[in-house]
């Protein structure tokens, strides 16, 4: 009987398992990092010597390979360990390089989710129709919180930025489609839940108005104002345009 799963969420705080509330396959925080290195850069054959210098600068050449050697057979162990079929490798490990095996039985959030905006990133959310709105919806749900959340290595920062401006966008393409499509309500929370990342986000604060003036909220679309021109002021010294 295969095993199940592996089930990997890098949105929020990490979380590796292979049944839902069962705990983390890997618990050593240096074998998270490692493996949630290897998964954000899934796409690159990763040298061994490239790797030992940045998990383990501080040690000696001989003993950062030593250290790393061991990392990978704990995590290969952890996950079910080399097993006759490829493909159920999660990890290919060579004497010289390292690399993520696509080809596994695995879940990873991010991939999903970057997956569905490839599909729909050239197409205003006025145009996206009602499947990419579903796929949409449930990307967004899974950003449970920023890339690795409380982790601040160099090497996560720039990726936890550009997935959280393909959040964003993937929002503001969700307020486009229920502003068409007369989900007034739904388009606001979409636009409230933007603000919280950038609350000086002129072109979410005009959507917001203009969503609230179609429900037929006169009144919330004038606060809606009165709430961008203070995030401005404030952030950035500049009036409304």
């Amino acid at each position: 009987m295969p095993a199940p799963q592996l089930r990997i969420a890098l949105f929020g705080r990490p979380n590796i398992n292979r049944e839902p509330g069962v705990g983390h396959v890997l618990e050593a925080h240096k074998l998270q990092e490692l493996f949630c290195y290897l998964l954000l850069y899934r796409e690159r054959l990763h040298p061994r010597e490239v790797l030992a210098d940045r998990f383990w600068n501080d040690f000696s050449s001989s003993q950062a390979r030593t250290h790393l050697r061991k990392a990978l057979w704990e995590i290969q162990s952890a996950l079910g360990g080399p097993s006759p079929g490829l493909n159920e490798r999660v990890l290919l490990i060579d004497p010289e390089a390292v690399q993520v095996n696509q080809r596994a039985n695995f879940w990873l959030d991010i991939a999903e989710f970057e997956q569905v905006f490839h599909q729909v990133k050239d197409r205003p959310g006025e145009q996206i129709d009602d499947l990419a709105a579903k796929q949409l919806q449930a990307a967004v749900e899974l950003y449970r919180g920023d890339l690795l959340d409380g982790w601040y290595h160099d090497w996560c920062l720039y990726e936890r930025e550009r997935l959280q401006q393909i959040f964003l966008s993937m929002l503001d393409k969700l307020m486009g489609y229920c502003e068409i499509h007369h989900y007034y309500e739904q388009g606001i929370d979409y636009g409230v839940s933007i603000l919280r990342y950038d609350r000086a986000q002129e072109q979410t604060h005009c959507r917001l108005m203009r969503l609230h003036f179609l429900a037929g909220d006169r009144t919330g679309a004038l606060r809606q104002y009165e709430r961008c021109a203070s995030a401005l002021h404030e952030e950035l010294a500049i009036a409304p345009s």
